[in-house]
């Protein structure tokens, strides 16, 4: 089977993180890079990748299979778009758009055209959160009643020297708090309605640096999370999951969920059950869900490339990441207003 070129826009962190695993696959290769940073030419030229300064002069010159846009997020609605208008597949970092309605705008153009488009909300392709989803969906826990998220860190000083990460979008909620909302997604289900507070006392920059979010699922579960970028704590699934070898691994869990019949914490996947006489007089049996661990950028890798060929759907279409996007944006809507924010499909 011929490898799949795939091509890369934006040679950040997370682009060459792409482009590493691109290039160690044995189903595609790397077919080019678009950034128009000076660096990125010598990088390009190190890997020996053909490089554009601009997304659509590589698209036409190069003609990929697919293309990974992980670009500053302003950029992927029309880089997206520009792919889809070529009727080349594409892979877009979260968030799959600044605004809803851009997300919308991109969706539509996508099934319009009938090109797939993915979104990298990377952990729903991590095993943990797999292995938990099914213990789930199997039921093991009974019917959910509540589920706890932990979104808690101190990013240092110098963090915030760049402006826009002081001025408002560029805080916990939309960097942070995206990631939990898709993974309670993910493992819970659709969010029907949520209320939220959120301060900037900590740090007093425009932007919040902590927020507190209630939420109610489709489903009757209800659930919070808890979040500061200001707080020396270690739980965040950055911090417990092993996933960041950029990160110190804290060992703590940062998603609790109960049920009827049991509960899970998450990552280290432990189980609670009664095995006998049930109440809260009675001791509780401890387990653990076991898994093999996986690269999840190499499993969302293998998802593309699987979707391109037509022989799998998307793990995260962008349909589904708009959702996360429109429950994201909510926070801020119901901490400004005081209310409760009723969401759509939920």
């Amino acid at each position: 089977m011929a490898r799949l070129r795939i091509a890369v826009a934006g040679a950040g962190l997370i682009g060459r993180a792409h482009v590493e695993r691109i290039a160690a696959s044995a189903e595609c290769q790397v077919a080019a890079i678009a950034d128009p940073a000076a660096a990125v030419a010598d990088y390009a030229a190190g890997l020996d990748l053909p490089h554009y300064a601009g997304v659509e002069p590589m698209l036409d010159a190069v003609r990929p299979d697919g293309v990974v846009v992980a670009t500053p997020n302003v950029l992927h609605v029309p880089q997206a778009l520009a792919a889809i208008s070529r009727g080349i597949p594409v892979l877009v970092e979260k968030p799959i758009a600044d605004t809803v309605a851009e997300a919308e705008r991109l969706v539509a153009a996508a099934e319009r055209a009938g090109v797939p488009l993915l979104v990298g909300h990377h952990r729903r392709h991590n095993p943990i959160l797999a292995a938990a989803r099914a213990a789930l969906r199997e039921g093991r826990l009974g019917r959910l009643a509540t589920v706890t998220a932990l979104v808690q860190f101190l990013k240092p000083d110098p963090y915030f020297d760049t402006a826009w990460r002081r001025e408002p979008g560029g805080g916990p909620v939309l960097i942070n708090l995206i990631h939990a909302i898709d993974d309670l997604r993910f493992l819970v289900g659709e969010i029907a309605a949520l209320q939220a507070f959120a301060s900037n006392a900590l740090r007093g920059f425009p932007v919040e640096d902590s927020a507190v979010v209630n939420l109610r699922f489709a489903n009757g579960a209800l659930g919070t999370i808890t979040s500061s970028d200001s707080a020396a704590a270690p739980w965040s699934w950055e911090l417990t999951s092993g996933e960041y070898a950029a990160y110190p691994q804290s060992r703590e869990d940062c998603y609790l969920v109960a049920g009827t019949e049991g509960a899970l914490a998450i990552p280290s996947l432990r189980t609670w059950r009664y095995d006998g006489e049930r109440g809260w007089n009675r001791p509780l049996a401890t387990g653990r869900l076991e898994v093999a661990p996986a690269d999840p950028l190499v499993r969302q890798l293998a998802n593309f490339c699987a979707v391109i060929r037509g022989e799998a759907a998307p793990v995260v279409p962008g349909r589904d990441a708009m959702r996360t996007l429109a429950a994201t944006v909510a926070i801020h809507e119901a901490a400004r207003s005081g209310g409760v924010i009723r969401l759509e499909g939920g």
